[in-house]
């Protein structure tokens, strides 16, 4: 056997020490990339996984709705976005029928709510006069501005009967949220899931129903 290696490393022009040392560094630069590989795989599995701060970002939020005066209007933050909770009065309610013919999506077939709230206040009949919806304009994201008094409005037309108008590019919804025609936002402003419990109502979360 001795014989061969000697004959071997002869062959290559290397003694057998020489042969062993190569083994020996070939195979430890092996392991070190081996390590290597893993350590530049870790940080992208790493990110795939939902940090803390992630999780409750997306977390259901509660608030006591029962605090809010009729005709009052309070925000609340869901996922980084403000959620409007307004509670419309028997003025604002019937308001929603009188400037129909104004709006882009009146029945709002092409706007995102939950079956519950596909109707002409965009709420749940348990409570048909609080309005649920994430204030962010459907044009370019933007804050929509609160108009909630009733009667001619610069920004919202002489026939006004409250609603919300974009500063950003002039959009404009009516206090259900549903958006005028001629404007830049061409659907409604989202509904959320919600849920309520008494007086309370979550945001974010509403069991699966569909009425």
């Amino acid at each position: 056997m001795a014989d061969n290696q000697v004959s071997d490393a002869n062959a290559n022009g290397l003694s057998v020490e020489d042969k062993k040392r190569r083994r020996f560094l070939t195979g430890l630069t092996a392991g070190f990339g081996a390590i290597g590989g893993a350590a530049a795989v870790t940080p992208f599995v790493l990110s795939m996984s939902p940090s803390e701060r992630a999780k409750n970002a997306g977390a259901p939020v509660q608030y006591d709705f029962g605090k809010i005066q009729s005709g009052q209007m309070v925000k609340v933050e869901w996922r980084g976005k403000p959620v409007v909770l307004l509670k419309r009065s028997a003025e604002m309610m019937e308001g929603l029928d009188k400037i129909k013919s104004n709006l882009a999506d009146p029945d709002s077939l092409d706007s995102a709510q939950p079956g519950y709230a596909q109707n002409n206040a965009r709420s749940d009949e348990s409570n048909r006069e609080l309005l649920v919806m994430e204030g962010v304009c459907t044009h370019l994201g933007c804050s929509p501005v609160e108009k909630l008094a009733i009667g001619p409005d610069p920004q919202m037309g002489d026939d006004s009967q409250g609603g919300f108008f974009c500063p950003c590019h002039g959009s404009k919804f009516d206090l259900a949220g549903r958006v005028y025609k001629n404007v830049p936002a061409t659907t409604n402003m989202p509904v959320p899931p919600f849920k309520f419990e008494g007086t309370v109502i979550t945001i974010g979360e509403d069991d699966g129903r569909v009425s």
